[in-house]
C-alpha cells in the first residue's frame, strides 16, 4: 500500500489538455459580447428527458462546462442565453416566448437535441407548436438524440469563444 502512495506522490496530477478553442468565425455575434463566460437558462419545452440528462453529464465533473465559462443559473433574469431541449408543445409555446422576453439582450437561443432543432419524430403531431426557431430565434444548434455530453460542451464553447 505504502508503495501505491508512493507512485501516486511521484506521478503527480494527471490530465489531458482542453481541446483547442473555437475558430472566432464560428462564434455567434451576440456572444462576442458575452466577454468569454455565459449564464445558460434551461427550458423544457417539451422533450423526453434524455437531453437534460447528457446536459447535466455536460455540466457533472468529468465534462465539466463550467470551466470553460458555462454556467446554469435559475433564472432567465440572471441568464445570458437559454438552453432550450425538446419539441415546443402548445402548452409551452408561450412560456418560452416571456422567457426569451426576460432575458436581458443581448441575448442568445440555444437548440439542443433534434428534437429542439427539426421536432425528430415529433413533427405533425397535435400537441406540438413546432421547433424552438418556430417560436424564438435560434443562434446555436446542437445536434443529436440526445446529443452526447462533449458535443454540447463545445457547443457552449463556441458562446464563450474558449
Amino acid at each position: 500500500m505504502l508503495a501505491l502512495w508512493r507512485k501516486i506522490r511521484a506521478t503527480g496530477r494527471v490530465a489531458e489538455p482542453a481541446p483547442p478553442a473555437p475558430a472566432a468565425s464560428t462564434v455567434p455575434a451576440a456572444a462576442r459580447a458575452l466577454g468569454g463566460s455565459v449564464q445558460l437558462r434551461h427550458v423544457d419545452a417539451g422533450s423526453c428527458n434524455g437531453c437534460e440528462i447528457e446536459i447535466g453529464a455536460a455540466f457533472g465533473p468529468v465534462h465539466d462546462a463550467e470551466r470553460y465559462g458555462a454556467r446554469l443559473v435559475a433564472s432567465p433574469r440572471h441568464a445570458d442565453a437559454l438552453l432550450v431541449t425538446g419539441v415546443v408543445t402548445r402548452n409551452m409555446a408561450e412560456p418560452l416566448r416571456r422567457t426569451w422576453a426576460a432575458v436581458p439582450e443581448p441575448k442568445l437561443v440555444v437548440a439542443v437535441g433534434d428534437c429542439a432543432r427539426t421536432c425528430g419524430p415529433f413533427r405533425g403531431a397535435p400537441g406540438v407548436a413546432g421547433s424552438v426557431g418556430d417560436v424564438v430565434p435560434v443562434d446555436l444548434e446542437i445536434p443529436g438524440c440526445p446529443p452526447r455530453p462533449d458535443a454540447i460542451v463545445e457547443g457552449l464553447r463556441k458562446l464563450t469563444g474558449r
